[in-house]
């Protein structure tokens, strides 16, 4: 069983996952920025690999991953950073990136690496269920990788009953049919959204994304999901109040 398997086995509420940029704001941060959400009780950690065409991610997420790209990272050195910081916490660590990516880096390579940094879970919203179900399946399993599978308002009943079937860790329930990024309170369409998907009863654990910024979404996320994952608020304030004060925005959050 992996660590994040093990977490949502035991934690069936209120989960925490912060999302950054790796090497944002500067290229050797992303080692601090793990260890500071780690001491200060995030559930998990998603770990973006920065890309040139990041299309599910709005203007704050890509600003980061540009910068995150001038400043020189790839995979190579994102890998490296995890391997120094294997063994030094407790959080589990999911990579989020794009199919692309593996493809040109090498996808043995890439889950080989994945394996040596203790990386088991992994997201690739491009990446097509076919494509899943007929190659990666295989290969992440050969190197103990889970595949995380997105929905959004207009998946239908049957592909989230599939993705239900064939996923391991969590489904990532996309808030809303757009791009991420911080976009106020939670309506009434995606509350009536939110009660379609619990009303069918999955077995797997359902984590909110995209548009969750603030306590309040937070805490509205979670009367009706497993829990929330919070990426361009937190992107946000890395770009204006730097690495040092993770512990605030943390607390801000999740109390």
């Amino acid at each position: 069983m992996s660590l994040l398997t093990s977490l949502l086995s035991e934690k069936k509420n209120r989960l925490c996952s912060i999302f950054f940029s790796a090497g944002f704001p500067e290229v050797n941060d992303t080692i601090k920025i793990i260890q500071e959400l780690d001491a200060h009780g995030v559930d998990f950690i998603e770990v973006g690999l920065p890309y040139s065409d990041p299309m599910a991610d709005g203007k704050t997420i890509q600003y980061s991953s540009a910068v995150a790209l001038k400043n020189g990272v790839n995979l190579n050195i994102i890998f490296d950073q995890l391997k120094e910081v294997k063994g030094t916490i407790k959080t589990p660590l999911v990579l989020m990136g794009y199919l692309n990516q593996v493809l040109r880096y090498g996808e043995e390579k890439f889950c080989q690496l994945c394996q040596e940094c203790s990386i088991e879970t992994v997201i690739l919203p491009d990446l097509p269920m076919i494509e899943y179900e007929n190659h990666y399946k295989a290969l992440f399993a050969k190197y103990g990788i889970s595949n995380v599978f997105l929905i959004t308002p207009q998946t239908s009943d049957e592909r989230i009953r599939k993705i239900d079937e064939i996923s391991d860790t969590f489904i990532y329930v996309v808030a809303s049919s757009s791009i991420t990024g911080a976009k106020g309170e939670i309506s009434q369409s995606q509350i009536e959204y939110f009660n379609r998907i619990k009303a069918m009863g999955l077995k797997s654990t359902l984590i909110v994304g995209f548009g969750i910024s603030s306590k309040s979404t937070f805490d509205t996320a979670c009367e009706y999901m497993n829990g929330a994952i919070i990426g361009s608020a937190f992107v946000n304030f890395l770009k204006d109040k730097g690495i040092n004060k993770i512990d605030q925005f943390v607390k801000g959050i999740i109390g």
